[in-house]
């Protein structure tokens, strides 16, 4: 009877698992590296395009305002409405219509704020006020309360101003210049953001 053959089991040592273990914590670490690196930067681009999209749509829309507009005054806040005078800033613009034949009888009331203090950021909001049949009350009567602050449309999600920390300039009581920077979320690391500067002068 032949004798019976033991085949010899074949095993990873201690070494090669370790050298394995290695070189698969190397690999999956540059994998997640990757992948959060792409998400970032899928994340920082979605923000961008964001601020950018903000931007053309507050430009173009006060821009269409302003431009049919009678007059403008600018106050420092939606809260104070202490008015600036040319050379100052503030974060509240009231855009002002009348009637063409009477122009103590006001028509409509377009007005944007920034709703932050000087050194915060906060979103930009806009409330409209049409008066049908025309008002004869003085502007300061005809503006929302102070407690609706915070109450009206959010056209710009976050922002800053840069104009002496305020968003809006009285330039020579003719024009209106925007200075402000818009701000996203964007990636984990770095936050999506844009500065934007433009002047508009109503029709008076």
């Amino acid at each position: 009877m032949l004798p019976q053959t033991h085949r010899q089991k074949s095993a990873f040592t201690l070494s090669e698992l370790m050298v394995t273990l290695a070189v698969f914590t190397i690999v999956m670490g540059g994998a997640t590296s990757y992948l959060l690196s792409s998400s970032n930067f899928a994340s920082y681009n979605e923000g961008k395009l964001l601020v950018n999209r903000d931007i053309r749509k507050f430009t173009s829309e006060l821009s269409d305002y302003a431009t049919y507009a009678n007059y403008f005054k600018i106050y420092d806040t939606f809260a104070s409405r202490n008015e600036v005078n040319d050379g100052g800033s503030g974060d509240f613009l009231l855009l002002g219509f009348h009637e063409a034949s009477d122009p103590s009888k006001t028509t409509a009331l377009i007005g944007y704020y920034r709703s932050a203090t000087q050194s915060e950021e906060g979103p930009v909001q806009k409330f409209m006020l049409r008066f049908d049949p025309p008002s004869e009350e003085p502007i300061e009567d005809l503006m929302p309360s102070v407690d609706s602050a915070g109450s009206h449309m959010e056209v710009i999600e976050l922002s800053k101003g840069l104009s002496d920390g305020k968003l809006f300039y009285n330039f020579f009581e003719r024009s209106i210049t925007v200075q402000g920077e818009i701000l996203h979320s964007g990636s984990n690391f770095k936050r999506a953001t844009n500065t934007y500067n433009f002047t508009v002068s109503p029709r008076g």
